[in-house]
């Protein structure tokens, strides 16, 4: 999908804040600095639109960006990093849950894991917590242009493996450098939504 028009709605808190335009969402999850931005970023043909915290861990809020009055990308706090208190980790933990236990409109979610490293025991938790809630998982193996091509299918056999990846769940490596993988996700996002480029005059 060729995006043209893109803004972020709201950065919500909780379940009253969020949009009422009832289109699709799609929840993008991972660990903090596995690439949520940049992923969104170059799904959008965006430099910044999804801003990368300076602070990892900091970012404390669901961010709903509006694609082309289409759907909504819901960017997730990122998770996993130590110097975050346990309070602040409880408050979002619980911001989280609210939004998928609840959430109508969530179509599925994006788990991001860095393709250069087995996923961790907090990827494998969040993984089964999504399939707790019987949400569709398209898991993205980030920043695979730093690793082998040799290697690529090992490192997508020992993901899989890792995450015990459900049969009905997809595997795409993507890099936010070269665009590698980038049609493949859209072609995800456009079926999980229930929307398609051409139908809506978006290439």
């Amino acid at each position: 999908m060729k995006v043209n028009n893109v803004s972020l709605t709201i950065s919500a808190v909780s379940a009253k804040q969020y949009p009422a335009t009832g289109y699709p969402e799609i929840a993008f999850v991972g660990r903090s600095n596995v690439g949520k931005s940049s992923l969104i970023n170059r799904l959008i043909d965006r430099k910044s639109m999804a801003r990368t915290s300076s602070v990892p861990g900091k970012t404390q809020t669901l961010n709903f960006y509006d694609i082309e009055d289409l759907l909504y990308f819901v960017d997730v706090p990122g998770y996993g990093f130590a110097k975050v208190s346990k309070a602040a980790r409880a408050k979002f933990a619980a911001m989280i849950e609210e939004y998928l236990s609840t959430r109508q409109q969530l179509h599925g979610a994006v788990l991001l894991v860095d393709a250069r490293h087995l996923p961790s025991a907090d990827d494998v938790s969040m993984y089964q917590y999504l399939k707790y809630f019987n949400i569709d998982v398209l898991v993205i193996g980030t920043k695979v242009d730093k690793t082998s091509k040799a290697r690529r299918q090992t490192i997508m056999r020992d993901i899989k493996k890792t995450l015990d990846l459900n049969q009905t769940d997809q595997l795409i490596m993507f890099s936010a450098e070269t665009g590698e993988g980038k049609d493949a996700v859209w072609a995800w996002l456009e079926a999980q939504a229930n929307i398609g480029g051409n139908d809506h005059g978006v290439e």
